[in-house]
């Protein structure tokens, strides 16, 4: 009787750590299985995603033109363009490493200063440009003596000074973007800027 009673206790045991092993798989099996479940569709649908807008957004990199490089420059001078003055004088082209105004362009300014002293109301910037070559800081210092050079022309022909200011934009903004000799020279200029039209 004893012995059936020890054999019954045993099976007991054996029963109830059978019954908590099948209860701990099938929880594993069915939290396992959910959270595959779940799991499945956030790894796969993201990158199908990000994927597809990648080749929409790359673009081939602009081609400058030099038609575009003037475009951008006449914006820039928006004020003159209103007015009807944009392009109304030439500009005035240095020698390389140069800031004093050529012989040739003696004769432009002398345009310049008329037209300025018969409209008196009239003011004007004076850039000057310079083209890449040579440190940033060599090339604004370069360009702010090109610019003053020409407004110390047109002082001399009796425009006052109080009606011409002078800025230097160094290489920054290039007329050109080739890199050759004739684009250079193009980019070494002083440029006029119409700030005050003249009255009526």
């Amino acid at each position: 009787m004893k012995k059936f009673k020890t054999e019954a206790v045993r099976m007991k045991k054996v029963l109830s750590v059978l019954t908590l092993t099948i209860i701990a798989v099938s929880f594993v099996l069915v939290t396992g299985c959910h959270k595959k479940a779940a799991t499945r569709p956030v790894e796969t649908a993201p990158p199908a995603a990000k994927e597809q807008p990648g080749p929409v957004q790359q673009k081939a990199p602009e081609k400058i033109t030099e038609q575009k490089v003037e475009s951008v420059a006449s914006k820039d001078m928006a004020p003159s363009a209103a007015e009807g003055k944009e392009g109304m004088f030439g500009d005035i082209l240095f020698d390389y490493d140069k800031y004093d105004v050529r012989g040739s362009y003696k004769e432009e300014l002398q345009s310049v200063a008329a037209w300025m002293m018969k409209n008196t109301s009239a003011t004007i910037s004076i850039e000057g440009h310079c083209d890449e070559r040579g440190t940033n800081e060599y090339n604004l210092a370069l360009g702010d003596r090109r610019a003053k050079s020409v407004k110390d022309f047109l002082i001399s022909l009796g425009v006052p000074s109080s009606r011409m200011e002078t800025i230097s934009y160094g290489e920054e903004k290039p007329l050109c973007a080739e890199q050759s000799e004739d684009c250079w020279a193009k980019n070494r200029r002083a440029h006029f800027v119409m700030l005050m039209k003249a009255g009526k």
